[in-house]
């Protein structure tokens, strides 16, 4: 029988042991490589999605706050009374004031289906531009002076229009007719803002009662 030599015994059973080698350093570079472009994959979708998300969280609010703002405005304008008030000097006020948006004070008239305050389900309501924000200003009575409660609609606004359409079918820059009792059909109301630039909205002004 032939026998093998040492070194030959030894060739062989080397040749039977598994592989103990691991990866060679290029192939780890490349899977570092790989790694490292995944990672950034990831994280840049991930901001994108934030960005995104965050955006569109802060379009969905400017949008709900021109929404808000032009409930409450159909609210008010839809319930306007010819109801004639005064001052806190006394003196009688016409039952809806409006101007061209030149002044501070846009607005001011009487509205029904208020369940609280005097008035049998009257309130005292007007509208105003001050420092570029839109407010509602609320009045405790209907005759009177009175703080009035001011809640911000619109804010950084940088420009505002105002127009009153008539019974005939015209419009004007200010609603101040003869009789004093006369509410106008429709209110236009153009306002420019830095979150929701130019918006234009209509409003139907409460009939008056003939």
């Amino acid at each position: 029988m032939k026998r093998l030599r040492p070194a030959a015994r030894s060739r062989r059973a080397r040749a039977r042991l598994p592989s103990t080698e691991g990866f060679t350093l290029v192939e780890m570079m490349i899977a570092l490589a790989i790694f490292g472009m995944l990672t950034a994959a990831g994280v840049t979708l991930l901001s994108l999605t934030a960005r995104t998300q965050e955006a569109s969280d802060r379009l969905l609010a400017e949008l709900g706050e021109v929404r808000r703002t032009g409930a409450l405005l159909a609210a008010d304008l839809g319930q306007a009374a010819p109801r004639l008030h005064r001052d806190r000097d006394g003196r009688p006020q016409q039952a809806f004031a409006g101007g061209s948006g030149d002044a501070p004070m846009l607005m001011a008239f009487v509205r029904r289906g208020w369940d609280a305050g005097e008035g049998a389900g009257l309130q005292r309501v007007g509208y105003r531009l001050r420092d570029g924000r839109l407010e509602r200003l609320s009045f405790t009575r209907i005759d009177g002076g009175g703080t009035p409660v001011a809640v911000t609609l619109v804010d950084g606004v940088s420009a505002l229009r105002l127009r009153y359409r008539d019974d005939e079918g015209d419009w004007r820059e200010r609603w101040d007719p003869t009789d004093p009792s006369r509410l106008p059909a429709a209110v236009e109301l153009v306002t420019t803002s830095e979150p929701h630039g130019t918006v234009r909205q209509l409003f139907l002004v409460g009939a008056p009662a003939r």
